[in-house]
């Protein structure tokens, strides 16, 4: 595993910035969920699928000790547990009636 972030092959230069958009992507969306005080229309099964997913991935990186990977999928797992915390918060507010309230379309 190649850790001398001053010789970065052309190779991994790729992985990295995936790496960087993956990540960028689902933290912004994690984000506009928290910020927005709702989780409505998000399935609790696409974080725990994430979760499971990314734990694997994860597991799978080490044994083949891909640092780009190793970085990704264990960022991702915590963006699913982060998710599905906010999420589970939301649901919680909802049901007590502290939650925001949402409007039929």
């Amino acid at each position: 595993m190649n850790l001398d972030v001053l010789s970065v092959s052309p190779r991994d230069l790729i992985g990295w910035t995936a790496s960087a958009v993956l990540v960028f992507t689902i933290f912004t969306q994690i984000t506009r969920q928290w910020k927005e005080g709702t989780s409505k229309g998000v399935s609790q099964w696409l974080f725990i699928g994430q979760l499971v997913a990314s734990g694997g991935f994860l597991l799978y990186s080490w044994l083949i000790r891909d640092a780009v990977f190793i970085f990704t999928n264990a960022l991702m797992s915590l963006g699913a547990l982060l998710g599905l915390a906010i999420l589970v918060s939301h649901r919680a507010k909802n049901r007590d009636g502290s939650g925001p309230q949402s409007f039929a379309a």
